[in-house]
């Protein structure tokens, strides 16, 4: 496959049953074969889209020493501001030319997970970002959870089979800025050849040239969303539970020629992460004489603590 297919989730959403079984087929098929697709029919409108963007580029816009003010020692990361090269791909020794932010989960006080998620923190010189990243954050989990659906269909279980799973999971969603180029390399990128951890990934902001997507022959083909559309790929922890059905895809951000290096770039990803106790064992109907189990048991909490370390977010 050479190029990222795109499905429409207002297919899913319709009363039509042929609509409906079509998506779960084009959206399976699609993770089968390159674990990734360009997704129409959201519930982000451009209001919010547009108002989440003017926010994220005002907040990296503020001083180094304001930013760092919000970087939260103790916590790997998982809230506030996370400075210029501080992650480091898997494997890689050379940290990725970004900084970021993270939003995470919205929980009431007297919710189970109250004492295990950290607060959001909440930036003082920009009264609307907290609140923009907050209805943005809502809004794709609640596409995230429709597009779950689907695939529970697809893999032949309950419609709702992730429902309870996924509500109140330790989700994120992280504006990412990468700042121009100032100088050359030395062998770092934007964001080096990587999969993700979690479930599910929606991302804004893959409209232009840069994320990459490494297809099974091992060729690098570009990920381009139109304006309206969500680039949704599956994770590593979905991989597993499928024990790798749906494929979790090696993808990257690539450096842009050099005559765009004084550009800043800008993507929006949500992490889409169920609750730390949620099994990842192989599912019963992805095992057979065919295909061995590949992977051994573990729990959602166990397996993203352990890829925080080899990110170097939580020092052992």
């Amino acid at each position: 496959m050479d190029k990222i297919p795109s499905v429409d989730l207002r297919d899913f959403l319709s009363d039509n049953p042929e609509r409906k079984q079509k998506f779960v087929n084009e959206i399976g098929k699609a993770y089968e074969e390159i674990g990734f697709v360009a997704l129409k029919g959201h519930f982000l409108d451009d209001k919010l889209v547009g108002g989440l963007y003017g926010e994220v580029k005002n907040f990296f816009e503020l001083p180094t020493e304001t930013k760092q003010k919000y970087e939260i020692p103790g916590i790997g990361g998982q809230r506030g501001y996370v400075g210029f090269g501080k992650e480091t791909a898997k494997g890689f020794k050379k940290g990725d030319l970004k900084e970021f932010w993270h939003f995470g989960q919205y929980v009431s006080d007297d919710s189970k997970y109250k004492s295990e998620y950290p607060d959001n923190v909440i930036v003082d010189e920009l009264p609307q970002f907290n609140e923009v990243g907050k209805e943005t954050y809502q809004m794709l989990e609640k596409t995230g959870k429709y597009v779950l659906r689907a695939l529970a269909l697809y893999l032949s279980l309950d419609e709702f089979y992730f429902d309870n799973k996924i509500a109140e999971g330790n989700s994120i969603l992280r504006p990412i800025h990468y700042p121009p180029i100032t100088q050359e390399p030395d062998d770092a990128v934007r964001a080096a050849a990587h999969g993700d951890i979690n479930l599910i990934t929606l991302l804004m902001g893959s409209q232009g040239k840069g994320l990459q997507v490494q297809n099974h022959k091992g060729e690098w083909i570009d990920a381009i969303a139109e304006p309206d559309e969500l680039m949704i790929n599956v994770g590593d922890m979905l991989s597993r539970h499928t024990n790798n059905k749906l494929k979790s895809t090696i993808h990257r951000v690539v450096n842009p020629p050099r005559e765009l290096w004084g550009t800043s770039r800008y993507s929006i990803p949500f992490f889409m992460h169920p609750v730390s106790g949620m099994s990842l064992n192989a599912l019963e109907n992805c095992v057979d004489e065919n295909n061995p189990k590949l992977y051994e048991d573990t729990t959602a909490g166990e397996f993203l603590h352990e890829r925080l370390i080899e990110l170097g977010l939580i020092k052992k």
